[in-house]
């Protein structure tokens, strides 16, 4: 329970807190909001991806007269949902049509509050850095009435703006090295990313999720993040650290997951069952991250800047799969079901690797009916054709500051 008074003091706060702040780089995302009408706009991404600066620059830019509420603020641990009625005062007073609700779903009951408001014509925006965010709270009260998109750590070509470089070798060498999350980029502090990775883990996850094996869910997202690019299972996780079955592993996956920590790819197939059998590939949401938490003893360059394209398709896709016959390609894209494209990653073509980069890809091609496909390099520029098939090899730096829409 929580005063009425004490309410409207947060809310004054917060909102001189907010015009304190300094703007920051103007998110690409931005440009890509729709405008609130009769629907939510609901903003998910990873913990310190940037969506509350996202919210100040929405508020700065198009409704200075929002209200806007952060649910994380240690003065609000006590709100309940008894207290939405104090806050329907609240905003009333402030005169407000346009609601800016931070983590709001870490309060019960917080998607009939917010279908409620629709329902009296409010304009809302809503973060949260959970996807369940966008499934299961939302699926029961908020069908069709919510629009959503994700929010990611910077992409290289924000990445090369805030730090004022050109897109080369040595920027995107450096972004494989920081990755994107904001405050590490502007403080180059290590402890910013192993604070944030137990951040993740205890309040996204333990908390959320009510996990009892603390100690093993640390040890297996650890494990994970050290061994970005490889093919996983459930049951090869279950032996590696004697969970008590392989349901509580995936449990912990889809936790993993949903906090955005993780991402996991499945092996191409028409059969749905197929792609939860076979195993998949595990990326990580930043390889900052990658290199801060990994307890690898080699670097494995070539691993991490996979993980950097997959994280740049995923911008823009969310239907990524890797395909594997007889060879293997990295990635197949998908839009609605629909083929789009086939990489290949290589950190550095040679004649030793190049025979077997090129006929995964066109493998992958043939199967999918397509001419075109490209393999990402750090910096090599080529062209082949095989089997009737061009394939277009690409620098990094390239390939990563183009859209892919």
């Amino acid at each position: 329970m929580i005063l009425e008074t004490t309410l409207t003091e947060i809310v004054k706060s917060q909102k001189l807190g907010m015009k304190a702040w300094d703007a920051g780089l103007r998110r690409t995302a931005l440009n890509e909001l729709p405008n609130l009408a009769a629907h939510a706009l609901i903003v998910t991404g990873i913990r310190r991806s940037g969506k509350s600066t996202l919210l100040f620059q929405l508020l700065r830019d198009k409704y200075k007269d929002a209200l806007y509420l952060n649910f994380e603020d240690p003065r609000l641990y006590e709100f309940e949902p008894a207290d939405f009625v104090r806050l329907d005062t609240v905003i009333k007073q402030s005169g407000s049509e346009v609601l800016m609700f931070d983590e709001i779903q870490i309060i019960p009951r917080w998607e009939s509050y917010v279908r409620q408001k629709l329902d009296e014509r409010y304009k809302l925006v809503i973060t949260g850095s959970n996807a369940s965010l966008l499934s299961r709270e939302l699926g029961t009260k908020l069908t069709g009435r919510h629009i959503s998109t994700e929010l990611f750590p910077f992409s290289y070509l924000e990445f090369i703006t805030f730090k004022e470089l050109k897109a080369d070798k040595q920027s995107i060498v450096q972004y494989l090295q920081k990755g994107g999350f904001p405050e590490y980029v502007k403080e180059d502090e290590a402890r910013v990313l192993a604070q944030l990775f137990d951040d993740i883990i205890l309040r996204d996850i333990v908390v959320r999720y009510g996990v009892r094996d603390v100690r093993g869910m640390q040890r297996l997202a650890q494990y994970l993040v050290t061994h970005i690019g490889n093919r996983i299972t459930a049951n090869r996780l279950k032996s590696l650290f004697d969970f008590g079955s392989t349901s509580t592993i995936n449990e912990y996956l889809s936790h993993l997951e949903h906090a955005y920590l993780l991402h996991f790819v499945p092996k191409f197939s028409y059969s749905q069952r197929a792609q939860l059998v076979n195993p998949r590939k595990v990326y990580a949401i930043d390889t900052g991250i990658v290199n801060t938490i990994s307890t690898a003893f080699t670097e494995d360059q070539g691993r991490k800047f996979e993980n950097l394209i997959y994280l740049h398709l995923r911008r823009s896709y969310k239907e990524i799969y890797y395909f594997s016959e007889k060879g293997e390609c990295d990635f197949t894209v998908f839009s609605r079901g629909t083929f789009q494209r086939a990489i290949q990653v290589c950190y550095s073509l040679n004649q030793d690797n190049l025979d077997r980069e090129l006929n995964g890809l066109v493998e992958a091609l043939e199967y999918f009916k397509s001419d075109n496909g490209c393999i990402i390099t750090l910096d090599q520029t080529d062209r082949f054709e095989k089997n009737g098939k061009t394939i277009d090899v690409l620098p990094a730096y390239v390939f990563c500051n183009s859209s892919l829409n």
